[in-house]
C-alpha cells in the first residue's frame, strides 16, 4: 500500500556502520549522526562506543530483534512529529540479517521519507574478495541452528547455480560445513572470510572437504564473525543428466511434443528445460 509522503514528518536514515575497522565509517554517516535527533540502535552500549570514538553525543533508542515489532510504532510516531532518526545495527548495513525491516515497512506505509546512507556490508565485502562469480548471487544470511532445519534448507539450495552467501557463527561453522559437504558434495568450492577488516582478517578458499580439514588443524581458525561464499552448482550439461531422467524424456516424447516433455522432466529432476530440449533434438528421433 503506497501513501503520499508526509511533508511535516522527519526523515528515517538507514546508516551503515563499520564491520570492524572504525576507519571504514563514511563522512556522510558521521554528518548524519550529528544532524539527527535520535539514533535507533541494536545495542546502545556497543554503538555508544562508535559514536564516542568520533566525539558525537546523541540520545539512543534500543531497537533489536526481540522488540522491533512492538517498538517500531514509537519511532514512527516520533518521525511523524518531525524528529529525524538514524537507524544503525551493531555492524554493517541495517536490515541485512539485522533488525529494521518492520520499521522501514511501517515508515513507507505512512509516507515517511527514508534515506539510505550506504557503507560497509560483510556479505558484499566477502564476495568481492572471494574470486567466485559475483554477477549473480543470493544472500541466505544465517542458516537454521537445528540440524534438520539446516539440512532441509541446504537441500533446497543444492542445485542453485548462483553464488551463495551465508553468515555463520563460531559454534556452528563446522556443523554447517559438514552438512554442506554431505549435501553439496565434498568438492564444492567455498571461500571462508573471517573477521573482515579486523586485525585477524582471514580469507581462505578450498573445496569443502579440504576446508574442513584445514579448520580442524587450528582452533583459532574458526573464531570470530564468519562469511561463507559458496560456488553455485554448475549449469547442467548433457553428461550430467541421470539415466532415469533420459528414460523418462524418451518415454514422454513418444506421447507429447518434445518441448512439453522436456519441461515435465526438468521439473521432476530440477534440470534446465532448454538443456533437456536440446538433448532431445540432438539424440531423440
Amino acid at each position: 500500500m503506497k501513501n503520499k509522503q508526509n511533508p511535516h514528518a522527519g526523515v528515517l536514515y538507514i546508516v551503515a556502520t563499520p564491520i570492524g575497522n572504525l576507519g571504514d565509517i563514511t563522512q556522510r554517516a558521521l554528518d548524519t549522526f550529528t544532524q539527527v535527533d535520535l539514533i535507533a540502535a541494536e545495542d546502545t552500549r556497543h554503538s555508544g562506543l562508535l559514536l564516542s570514538h568520533y566525539g558525537i553525543k546523541k540520545p539512543f533508542f534500543a531497537l533489536h530483534d526481540h522488540n522491533e515489532q512492538q517498538r517500531s510504532a514509537v519511532l514512527v510516531e516520533k518521525l511523524q512529529q518531525g524528529q529525524h532518526i538514524a537507524l544503525i545495527s551493531d555492524a554493517g548495513t541495517p536490515l541485512i540479517s539485522d533488525p529494521g525491516f518492520h520499521l522501514v515497512r511501517e515508515c513507507r506505509q505512512v509516507g515517511i521519507q527514508i534515506v539510505p546512507i550506504p557503507g560497509a556490508c560483510a556479505a558484499i565485502t566477502a564476495l568481492c574478495a572471494s574470486g567466485i562469480a559475483s554477477d549473480r548471487f543470493c544472500f541466505e544470511g544465517f542458516l537454521p541452528a537445528k540440524n534438520k532445519a539446516r539440512c532441509d534448507k541446504l537441500r533446497h539450495l543444492e542445485n542453485e547455480p548462483r553464488t551463495l552467501i551465508f553468515y555463520e557463527s563460531t559454534h556452528r561453522i563446522l556443523d554447517t560445513l559438514n552438512d554442506m559437504a554431505e549435501i553439496f558434495g565434498k568438492d564444492r568450492y567455498v571461500v571462508m572470510a573471517r573477521e573482515l577488516t579486523k586485525t585477524w582478517e582471514t580469507i581462505h578458499d578450498d573445496e569443502l572437504s579440504q576446508l574442513i580439514t584445514w579448520l580442524g588443524e587450528e582452533s583459532n581458525r574458526i573464531k570470530g564473525e564468519i562469511v561463507l561464499v559458496v560456488e553455485g552448482k554448475p549449469e547442467s550439461t548433457e553428461e550430467s543428466f541421470s539415466p532415469q531422467a533420459l528414460q523418462l524424456l524418451q518415454a514422454l516424447s513418444l506421447e507429447l511434443p518434445l518441448k512439453k516433455a522436456a519441461g515435465l522432466v526438468a521439473d521432476c529432476f530440477n534440470y534446465k528445460k532448454n538443456a533437456l530440449y536440446q538433448y532431445g533434438l540432438d539424440h531423440l528421433k
